[in-house]
């Protein structure tokens, strides 16, 4: 930076001792135009003191989708965390400070046109999950404190999939964090996405329980839930969700009526129930089957930052089936952008893969996730018998050919 560069903000450079020859550029209000005009270069602390300012660059980056509303000119680390998400998006080089090339990236840029963040992405379940959310064109958050609260229906703690029969804790509760583009599982816990017997067959609503609709909402935030077992949860207060009302209680979503508001779908626990029985834990919340557990859940996500900076903070919920969640991931493994199942791979996947073989009637030895010899040759045979080049490799043919395609 050169002796006749403008810089506002709270350093040494531009408070006027310690022999600075910097000048200052201090109009009481300012806009992005005035720092490309000035070759200004202004400091996050710089940025609060400036509400128009502050609330210029938070609706542009509330457009572009790095910064949740209101843009309301009060700019903290949050906000200050979303001009640094930019600035890295668009190679701004300007690391310590908001100057010209930032300024007009912010200004030209649309939302069509910022590059995606940079992920790592392997064939681990929080890898899935995470390409599953892109393919749907979620909002996926990364960063350290920055959580993805994602319920996945009918999955096992070890992302096989399960019957997902009803009145059952069949359902994950996970929490993932995405660090140098790598996500991981950093909280899996037992959970139901959907309502138990007893409030499916004596529902609150007279159009029948709900069965929240797969997708993505921003509609939690932290509260209390429950009268005689009051405790901390997450309160379906900050949005609208929508459900399916299960009027002929049949546990299914299909043909149901869409009802879309505020129903008090909370995310709370089970009361430690059994596995095999939901009964009054839900009528249609998101519900962790075990006190212990929904308090990890809840000491974690009070973490985030996002929350820490804002105590009104409302929270992102992905919910998906696990089912389509697979059937997606087949489908991309069947493009070749990904490394096919062969011998030596492990993971979910093959887990899946295992299961089915058996269900068709080839043995792939112990289900256990790990593509080995047995699986290997169960693969072999059932390609031979299906009239399929008999190499032991998964591909799109024989995903196809197990109807998993």
């Amino acid at each position: 930076m050169d002796t006749d560069t403008f810089f506002l903000g709270n350093s040494p450079e531009c408070c006027g001792t310690n022999g600075c020859n910097y000048k200052l550029y201090c109009p009481n209000t300012m806009k992005l135009q005035d720092i490309i005009k000035n070759d200004l270069r202004l400091t996050m602390n710089a940025i609060a003191g400036d509400k128009e300012l502050a609330t210029q660059i938070q609706m542009l980056l509330v457009n572009l989708k790095l910064l949740d509303p209101p843009a309301n000119g009060d700019f903290g680390p949050v906000s200050a965390a979303a001009v640094k998400e930019f600035q890295t998006l668009m190679k701004c080089n300007e690391p310590d400070y908001l100057g010209p090339a930032t300024a007009k990236e912010l200004i030209e840029t649309k939302p069509e046109e910022l590059p995606p963040p940079g992920l790592k992405l392997g064939n681990d379940l929080a890898s899935i999950i995470i390409k599953y959310m892109q393919s749907k064109g979620y909002q996926i958050f990364q960063g350290v404190g920055h959580y993805n609260i994602v319920y996945v229906e009918g999955m096992n703690a070890d992302g096989s999939l399960n019957s997902d029969p009803p009145n059952c804790f069949n359902d994950r509760r996970f929490v993932i964090q995405i660090l140098d583009g790598v996500p991981s599982i950093v909280g899996n816990w037992e959970a139901t996405t959907e309502p138990g017997s007893r409030y499916t067959y004596n529902p609150m609503n007279p159009g029948g329980a709900a069965r929240i609709k797969f997708g993505q909402y921003k509609a939690w935030q932290i509260g209390m839930h429950g009268n005689a077992d009051r405790h901390e949860a997450l309160v379906q207060t900050g949005g609208a969700i929508t459900v399916h009302r299960d009027f002929n209680k049949d546990f299914k979503r299909g043909g149901d009526k869409l009802d879309t508001g505020y129903f008090a779908v909370n995310q709370h626990w089970g009361y430690d129930l059994p596995q095999n029985n939901v009964s009054v834990a839900s009528a249609g919340c998101l519900v962790g089957r075990t006190r212990e557990g929904h308090r990890q859940f809840m000491r974690l996500i009070k973490k985030d930052r996002r929350y820490q900076a804002n105590k009104s903070y409302v929270f992102y919920t992905t919910v998906i089936a696990g089912d389509d969640l697979m059937k997606t991931q087949q489908q991309v493994l069947g493009t070749g952008s990904l490394t096919l199942l062969k011998e030596g791979s492990s993971g979910p996947l093959v887990k899946q893969l295992q299961k089915k073989l058996q269900e068709k009637g080839y043995n792939p030895g112990t289900i256990d996730g790990v593509f080995g010899l047995g699986t290997k040759s169960a693969v072999r045979a059932f390609q031979k018998a299906n009239g399929l080049e008999a190499d032991g490799v998964v591909g799109q043919k024989t995903w196809k050919a197990l109807g998993l395609d």
